[in-house]
């Protein structure tokens, strides 16, 4: 006998108690399964076919196709969007004339632009495994145009308090003030995966600084010939300011607006005014 179970000679087969008979069958059905195993693992052992040279058969594997069903570790950098001309309407918000006798910086909207040329951009990806959130920054410059009454122009006086001023000439065509400046933004892009990733829909928001290169007034006007007067000065506006900014887009079309945290004049120097402009991207560089 051993672990209960007994041969009879006489009747030539083994004989067990009832308590062990459960273990006896499993032990068998256990054994069983692992002789099947074994040959399931021999036969597939013998279907692999041997590489003559394994480096040149990785090199041809294509990681985005073998990963382009899950997510991918090997994505592009995050890119921002900035780099372009922007064109768009200015106009005045938080308007306060006191002190002046009319409102002589009512500006035409539609004759009244902003040009942004966008020609620096530098992309910063904020996540270790994603490209769709960073930040972006660059250097562009900004062309800023207001086109006021076509009798009135603007002067600085001896206290350098912005007044209005009637040239006096006939036939006056157009007068307006140009702003050229130096901007350096600061923003914050989301970007939403569209179309399995082929577009995305992008949010971006920050700050910018604006340094004045130059600023002018220009009245045209008419004599015998096409003339026009030119006057060069700070016009009281400061040669540094800062603002917020906005973007939003999705393929071709893509918007913006920039809101100007200090007015156009001085205080003290000139009605107040906050310059605020939206508008469209023109070119993508």
């Amino acid at each position: 006998m051993l672990c209960g179970i007994r041969f009879d000679k006489e009747n030539m087969h083994l004989s067990m108690p009832m308590k062990t008979k459960p273990f006896f069958y499993c032990f068998i059905l256990l054994l069983a399964l692992l002789i099947c195993s074994s040959k399931a693992l021999v036969a597939q052992s013998d279907t692999i076919v041997p590489v003559d040279n394994p480096e040149k058969a990785l090199k041809n594997i294509d990681i985005r196709k073998v990963t382009s069903g899950g997510f991918n570790l090997w994505r592009d950098q995050f890119s921002g969007h900035l780099a372009g001309i922007d064109f768009g309407f200015n106009m005045f918000l938080n308007e306060d004339y006191t002190g002046y006798d009319s409102e002589f910086m009512d500006n035409d909207i539609f004759r009244s632009n902003s040009v942004y040329i966008n020609f620096v951009q530098q992309s910063i990806g904020i996540q270790r495994y994603r490209n769709t959130i960073g930040l972006v920054t660059g250097l562009g410059l900004h062309f800023q145009t207001y086109r006021l009454d076509d009798h009135v122009t603007i002067m600085r006086d001896e206290n350098s308090i912005i007044q209005p001023h009637e040239p006096g000439f006939e036939n006056i065509k157009k007068s307006k003030l140009s702003i050229f400046s130096a901007m350096l933004p600061l923003l914050m892009e989301v970007q939403i995966p569209i179309n399995n990733d082929r577009n995305r829909v992008y949010v971006s928001g920050g700050v910018y600084g604006e340094l004045r290169l130059n600023s002018h007034t220009k009245v045209k006007y008419k004599l015998e010939r096409n003339e026009k007067l030119k006057v060069t000065d700070h016009f009281s506006m400061y040669d540094v300011k800062y603002g917020i900014m906005v973007r939003t887009g999705y393929r071709w079309v893509n918007l913006y607006a920039t809101y100007d945290l200090l007015p156009l004049f001085r205080e003290g120097k000139g009605p107040e005014l906050t310059p605020f402009s939206v508008g469209i991207t023109l070119l993508r560089f």
